[in-house]
């Protein structure tokens, strides 16, 4: 039978890592918390970015496609039970079908723009928080470990004072390594999270884009609907949601201004 005592949890502070939490003081576990925190934040976010994440599948891209040629053949009812469990994670999808059906059912064009841009929104938010924890961690460690070095400094020196000045170079050299820890510990947490943060924020923003330019192309197939007078939904004098000539995206589908993907740093 193994020694209880053995597998107790104190086994584990007693190597490398204890001596490190030592020479860190209360300051290194709080690095230590928010380090476990950033990892479950990105590991969830990745899981959720692989279900949930929008994106333009190939079946996708046929509909679209189909539905600027020969608007009368696209059934989103169908489209939505030809994706399958999967497809049907996919945010965009039901973006594109519900902006095709409602311009079928004869909508309003400017009220399925609005819907349009709020669903686009939605669909991101859940991105949005986990991006903001990892920018809070690679801003906030880097301060913790100086917080920690100026904690030991001050007892370094306050050692030394207590001597009356008798503290020998090697002394006083063992206490400002101690407090050099937290500093060092902070970087090396910081610097991945801030990487990890500025390519999540990329992402983030191609799918905005690719989100954008899906919806583009479902109200130009709109669009030419209209101009050739076949399937006409829209009343006449009522705007349309086309691309204009200097290439910008219609209003409708540009992200709220308070929508911004911070970079961790900024």
């Amino acid at each position: 039978m193994p020694d209880t005592a053995s597998l107790s949890p104190s086994v584990f502070f007693d190597g490398p890592l204890g001596h490190l939490f030592e020479m860190g003081g209360p300051v290194m576990m709080v690095l230590a918390v928010i380090a476990v925190t950033g990892f479950a934040t990105f590991i969830y976010l990745t899981l959720c970015g692989a279900l949930y994440a929008p994106r333009l599948t190939g079946g996708l891209k046929k509909t679209v496609k189909l539905w600027q040629s020969s608007p009368a053949d696209v059934a989103p009812a169908q489209v939505r039970k030809q994706a399958g469990t999967r497809g049907r994670m996919n945010p965009l999808l039901h973006l594109v079908a519900d902006t095709i059906e409602a311009f079928q059912g004869g909508k309003d064009p400017s009220q399925i723009r609005e819907t349009a841009a709020r669903d686009a929104q939605h669909a991101l938010e859940p991105f949005e928080a986990p991006l903001k924890i990892i920018e809070v961690i690679a801003a906030l460690a880097p301060l913790l470990g100086l917080l920690g070095t100026v904690m030991g400094m001050m007892e370094a020196f306050s050692a030394m004072a207590a001597t009356e000045g008798r503290a020998n170079a090697s002394q006083l050299s063992g206490g400002i390594y101690e407090a050099l820890t937290t500093t060092a510990a902070g970087l090396v947490i910081a610097i991945p999270f801030a990487a990890l943060a500025a390519w999540i924020e990329f992402r983030l923003r191609r799918i905005h884009k690719v989100m954008n330019s899906t919806l583009v192309t479902v109200f130009s197939g709109f669009d030419r609907r209209d101009n050739t007078g076949a399937d006409v939904v829209a009343e006449p004098g009522e705007s349309s949601a086309t691309e204009s000539e200097d290439g910008r995206e219609p209003e409708g589908f540009q992200l709220p201004a308070k929508q911004r993907f911070a970079h961790a740093a900024g």
